[in-house]
C-alpha cells in the first residue's frame, strides 16, 4: 500500500485536498473518481515509498489466501448470493489489506458491468491465466460455484504437492550449510594455530594433515576472494535464470539431479495432468488447455514441450502423437492419453494420471527423506572424523615422542 496526496473538485465545484491509501496511482485515481471527484493533481506522499515497499513485501496475497477465497466464493454462490455482493462481503472480511484492496477493485469492476473473469484478469499477480480461464469457462457453462470448488481443490493439491517436495529438501540443505560453516571456521581459526605449532616442533606430519593444512592456508589467504566469487556467481546465476536460455538450461540441470530430478519430473507431470483434466472437465478445448498449462506449469523444459505440442495439435495432430515426440513425457502418459482420445474420456484419464503421479511424488519424497537422514549422518561423521584425525594424530605423535 502507498499513500497519495490529491487535489480535486467535488460535484459543487469546491476544491478538496486530502490523502488516500492505494496499491498504485491508477487505483487511487479510480477510487477518487468513484467518489465523484474531478482530480486536478495527485502525487505520492513524501517518505511513503520506502515504507510502502517494506509493507508490500509482507502484505501480499498468498496461495493459501486464494484457496480460501475460492472456497468462500463457492459457499456464497451456492447460497445464491450475487457476485457483486459476494466480493463486497469478502473484501470487508479480507485477511490482509492487499487482498481487501484487490477484492474491492474487483467488486468495483463488477459494478461497472465487467464479467468476473475480466475483473480477475486485471490482477495477474494474484489470479493466474489458468484461474481466469477456468472462471471464464464457468461463466459460459453457468456453473461458477462448481468451477470455484474445482479451483480451490486444485490449488490446494498443487500447493500441498509442491510444499511436500520443498520441505523434504530444507532439512538436508540446512544440515549441509551448517556443516560447511563449521568446516570453514575450523579451517580458518583452528587449523592455522595447529600448523604453527607443528612448524615450531619441526616433526614430520602425515600426508592427510598436510592436505588439510594446505586447504586451511588457501582459505585463510583467499577467503575474501572466495566470498566475492560466490556472491558474483550467485548474481550471475540470478540474472542468467531470468533469460529464456538460462531458464531452460537450469530447468534441465534440475531435472538431471539424481533422485531429486525424478521428483521434479513427477511433480510437473502431475501438474500438467491435473491442469488439463480440470480444464477439459470445465469445457475448455485441448489446444487452449495446452497453452494455459504451459504458462503455469512452472518449468521451462515442460513449458517448451507443451508449446510445441500445442503447435502440433493446432496443425491437426492428436495430442498423444504430439507428446510422443518429446522424451520428457513418459510412454505410459502417452498411452493413457491415446486411450482417452479413443474413448472420448480424456478428462477422466488425465485425472487418474494426476492422482497416480501425486502418489508417486509422495512415495518418492518419503523414500528420499528416509535415505537422506542416514546418508547425512555418515557424511557428517566422515567429515568430522577426517578433520579430527588430521588434528589429533600429529599432536599424539608429538606427545609420544617426549
Amino acid at each position: 500500500m502507498a499513500i497519495f496526496t490529491y487535489t480535486a473538485l467535488d460535484a459543487e465545484g469546491n476544491e478538496r485536498q486530502g490523502s488516500i491509501d492505494a496499491v498504485n496511482m491508477d487505483i487511487a485515481i479510480a477510487a477518487l473518481q468513484r467518489r465523484g471527484l474531478v482530480i486536478s493533481g495527485i502525487d505520492p506522499a513524501e517518505g511513503s515509498s520506502l515504507f510502502s515497499k517494506r509493507i508490500s513485501f509482507f502484505d501480499r496475497v498468498t496461495n493459501a489466501d486464494v484457496v480460501m477465497l475460492s472456497r468462500q466464493i463457492t459457499t456464497l454462490f451456492e447460497a445464491q448470493v450475487s457476485a457483486l455482493r459476494a466480493f463486497r462481503l469478502l473484501a470487508a472480511e479480507a485477511r490482509t489489506p492487499a487482498l481487501g484492496e484487490k477484492l474491492t477493485a474487483i467488486g468495483n469492476d463488477l459494478q461497472s458491468g465487467s464479467s468476473i473473469s475480466a475483473a480477475l484478469a486485471r490482477h495477474p499477480e494474484v489470479f493466474s491465466s489458468f484461474y481466469v480461464n477456468m472462471v471464464r469457462a464457468g461463466e459460459e457453462s453457468g456453473k461458477l460455484d462448481e468451477t470455484f470448488a474445482f479451483l480451490a481443490e486444485y490449488l490446494d493439491r498443487n500447493f500441498e504437492l509442491t510444499q511436500k517436495a520443498r520441505n523434504a529438501l530444507v532439512y538436508p540443505a540446512f544440515i549441509m550449510l551448517t556443516f560447511v560453516v563449521v568446516m570453514v571456521l575450523m579451517m580458518t581459526l583452528v587449523i592455522p594455530q595447529l600448523s604453527g605449532m607443528l612448524a615450531e616442533v619441526g616433526q614430520d606430519i602425515p600426508l592427510y594433515t598436510k592436505i588439510v593444512i594446505g586447504m586451511s592456508e588457501f582459505l585463510t589467504r583467499y577467503i575474501f576472494l572466495f566470498l566475492i566469487l560466490i556472491v558474483a556467481g550467485g548474481i550471475f546465476l540470478y540474472r542468467f535464470s531470468g533469460t529464456a536460455r538460462g531458464r531452460e538450461l537450469l530447468s534441465r540441470a534440475r531435472l538431471e539431479i539424481p533422485a531429486v530430478g525424478n521428483i521434479y519430473r513427477k511433480i510437473f507431470l502431475s501438474r500438467i495432468a491435473d491442469n488439463l483434466s480440470t480444464m477439459l472437465r470445465s469445457g475448455i478445448q485441448v489446444l487452449r488447455g495446452l497453452e494455459i498449462t504451459g504458462l503455469v506449469v512452472g518449468d521451462a523444459v515442460y513449458e517448451k514441450v507443451l508449446a510445441d505440442a500445442a503447435v502440433d495439435v493446432k496443425g491437426g495432430m492428436p495430442l498423444s502423437e504430439a507428446l510422443r515426440k518429446h522424451p520428457e513425457i513418459p510412454g505410459i502418459v502417452v498411452a493413457m492419453i491415446k486411450i482417452g482420445e479413443e474413448t472420448g474420456n480424456m478428462g477422466k484419464i488425465l485425472e487418474t494420471m494426476a492422482r497416480f503421479y501425486r502418489r508417486e511424488v509422495n512415495n518418492a519424497v518419503d523414500t528420499l527423506v528416509g535415505l537422506i537422514e542416514p546418508l547425512m549422518i555418515v557424511v557428517l561423521a566422515l567429515g568430522v572424523a577426517i578433520l579430527l584425525a588430521s588434528v589429533l594424530l600429529p599432536i599424539y605423535n608429538i606427545a609420544s615422542s617426549f
